[in-house]
């Protein structure tokens, strides 16, 4: 079988090859605890559930919908942006996806050519480059020196007369790191200066934690924002992956060519799920809270764990998202293995946790960790993996 060479070049998914395997582990019986997925161990909030609910009952889910989703779910997104970040943009400039992945993936479509560049810091979310090489451009990693968070001057270094776009995610998966309003500002403006389009994945934006404060490229300025194409949506803050809503808010000539590719793929949304998200975002906003809270709760019960475990190094504490990305070529080199590939596959086999090699990300000498579930099975996970490594101390 002869195939294209746009999917010979992409692999697929780290993260969910590792959750599959973790799964069947679990079908047979074996006591794995799961960190290798982003995925809230919550459940959605049941106000969500009824409207969805209600939806059905009352017909609004039998049609197709517009491709860009339901008026007023657009209507909302916009709302929840001024509430949020003071800024104003119509419903027209909005489009409803099927998760924000797929936002993504239609943007890298419509705006990247083979031989366009498109600038992504490392460590990055594992389909970043894979998106850009199926829209036949190329991914250029570009490495913090400093900090873990790329500035301004890194990425006018790797800017060459191709680059396009530059993708900014804050808070960052998998390191948890949030970038500040004044490093935002500089790369905003380094954008304007040299027209790069910024894509702004903000999805992890309401889970911040211990005081930092979660700043969006398109409340900097109005010249930022004009660059900025932004890209969320409602799984993770809202504990709604399976209802899988996405959005993009960018300018209208954007939206609309975005419409045309989505038209051909996916056509609307579920029209249930638009629904779920309509009563999400124009509901009680404090279920979105109670569940940050646990979360950092999370984050400062099982860092300093972390840290202590041997060949374990993680000196800056995540400030946001739901993930612990410490750097452990000292574990690795330790316990005799030549990858973390093989340290990752050895925790799942004899210790029965799951987690992430950071080679999926652009650090290979990292694993990531999910603090996504309940704090019992996350502190049992980091004593089986300090237990696996102190067999080799």
């Amino acid at each position: 079988m002869k195939f294209a060479k746009r999917v010979l070049q992409a692999s697929p998914s780290a993260t969910l090859a590792l959750s599959a395997k973790a799964k069947q582990m679990m079908a047979a019986g074996i006591d794995v605890i799961n960190l290798g997925v982003g995925e809230p161990d919550f459940h959605t909030p049941a106000a969500i559930k009824a409207a969805a609910v209600t939806a059905i009952n009352e017909g609004k889910a039998d049609f197709y919908t517009p491709i860009n989703g339901i008026l007023p779910l657009r209507q909302a997104i916009c709302d929840r942006l001024q509430a949020d970040f003071g800024v104003s943009y119509q419903p027209s400039q909005v489009t409803v996806t099927v998760g924000g992945k797929f936002s993504l993936y239609v943007l890298a479509q419509a705006l990247f050519d083979a031989g366009d560049e498109v600038l992504i810091p490392l460590p990055y979310w594992v389909s970043y480059g894979e998106q850009v090489k199926l829209a036949e451009a190329k991914p250029v990693f570009v490495k913090p020196q400093t900090g873990g968070r790329v500035t301004a001057a890194e990425l006018e270094a790797a800017r060459t007369e191709h680059t396009r776009a530059v993708i900014i995610n804050s808070p960052q998966n998998p390191s948890g790191l949030v970038y500040s309003k004044a490093e935002l500002t500089a790369i905003g403006e380094w954008a304007v200066e040299h027209d790069i389009i910024l894509l702004a994945d903000d999805m992890y934006g309401k889970l911040v934690y211990n005081g930092h404060q979660f700043v969006s490229l398109i409340q900097l300025s109005a010249a930022i924002r004009k660059q900025t194409i932004l890209i969320s949506g409602l799984s993770k803050a809202y504990a709604m992956t399976g209802w899988r809503i996405g959005y993009t808010v960018a300018s209208q000539e954007i939206i609309d060519k975005m419409n045309i590719i989505i038209s051909h793929a996916t056509s609307n949304l579920a029209a249930v799920s638009q629904y779920a998200a309509l009563a999400a975002l124009t509901g009680d906003q404090t279920v979105v809270e109670t569940m940050r809270q646990a979360f950092e709760k999370r984050l400062n019960t099982i860092y300093p764990e972390l840290i202590t475990i041997p060949g374990f190094e993680l000196p800056q504490k995540p400030e946001g998202a739901f993930y612990l990305f410490p750097k452990v070529a000292a574990a690795v080199k330790l316990a005799g293995f030549t990858s973390t590939e093989e340290f990752a596959a050895a925790l799942l086999d004899k210790a029965h946790v799951a987690v992430v090699a950071g080679v999926g990300f652009g650090m290979p000498d990292h694993i990531r960790l999910s603090y996504a579930t309940d704090l019992e099975s996350l502190q049992t996970a980091i004593k089986r993996i300090k237990e696996f490594m102190q067999q080799y101390v």
